[in-house]
């Protein structure tokens, strides 16, 4: 069979499982069978795949068939414009959070921060990203995994940027040497019920999904310690889940009562980050969470 040939039967079988981008993940599952970018595939559609390079194809399909993502399959995923490794170490980078990123890079440009820190920075997406978009940023970034770290590192070398990103073990804001201007989290934020109910932690790391009974279990505890880790003039933002803005901001709000915080949707209209800026004149509400 020719490249046309198989494209088209792959595509044809991920569509029959009703995926909702067959098309897409057909053409990514055989170019990375074949080792080819996408110039290559359609510039040689009539070219003759060996029976090795069907065996794989036809394998990875089959993976791709029992529900295994395909970033796990070929071990890359793109997000904000780069290339990063991924495995079953770390949480896949969604799309959405391409928005908390923008948001930062905005914040870091018109408030002249220079201090950042990513926790629970998994593969190491957005610490990666804000290194590169803003060179005079230092980065720190945190995760309790110390399989999560070794992805990230892998990816801080990949793009050049070791020697800018402070990568460091320990849960939440705890392993940071001092405050920063600003802080970035995309915690987990699934409630453990839908977890279970849709089986996303099937290929997914549970430690990088579950939020506990409401989701917002983690998002409590950086709340709770975000008071001595941030500048006087420092920001915050938080990726969220549906329908989870407002609880998110009254908390936020209890914590800093001078701040401005505001929920920002993503392109969809879903409540996707919440930003907190703090006020000169800050006065943090000591709570039990």
């Amino acid at each position: 069979m020719n490249l046309k040939q198989v494209l088209h039967r792959a595509r044809e079988v991920l569509a029959k499982d009703n995926l909702e981008d067959a098309s897409l993940e057909g053409e990514i599952l055989l170019r990375h069978a074949l080792g080819i970018d996408r110039v290559q595939l359609y510039s040689g559609l009539n070219r003759e795949l060996s029976a090795q390079q069907e065996e794989k194809l036809w394998q990875m399909v089959q993976q791709r068939r029992n529900g295994e993502p395909t970033a796990y399959i070929t071990g890359h995923r793109e997000f904000y414009g780069l290339d990063f490794y991924i495995d079953r170490r770390v949480l896949i980078p969604r799309p959405e959070t391409e928005l908390m990123v923008e948001k930062a890079i905005a914040l870091v440009k018109h408030r002249h921060l220079t201090t950042a820190a990513d926790i629970g920075t998994g593969c190491g997406a957005i610490a990666v990203s804000l290194a590169l978009n803003l060179p005079q940023l230092e980065v720190y970034a945190s995760d309790v995994s110390v399989d999560a770290l070794e992805v990230a590192r892998i990816n801080c070398r990949k793009h050049g940027v070791a020697d800018r990103i402070h990568l460091m073990h320990g849960d939440m804001l705890a392993p940071l040497p001092g405050p920063v201007d600003l802080i970035v989290a995309n915690l987990p934020y699934v409630t453990g019920p839908e977890i279970s109910r849709s089986g996303l932690a099937n290929f997914e790391p549970r430690l990088a999904l579950d939020g506990g009974r409401d989701g917002l279990d983690k998002i409590r505890r950086l709340c709770a310690q975000a008071g001595d880790r941030l500048q006087p003039h420092g920001s915050m933002l938080l990726e969220i889940g549906q329908g989870q803005g407002q609880s998110v901001a009254d908390l936020l709000r209890r914590y800093f009562p001078a701040a401005a915080v505001e929920v920002i949707p993503d392109p969809q209209g879903i409540e996707r980050v919440i930003s907190l800026c703090l006020t000169p004149k800050r006065t943090t509400a000591k709570l039990v969470i």
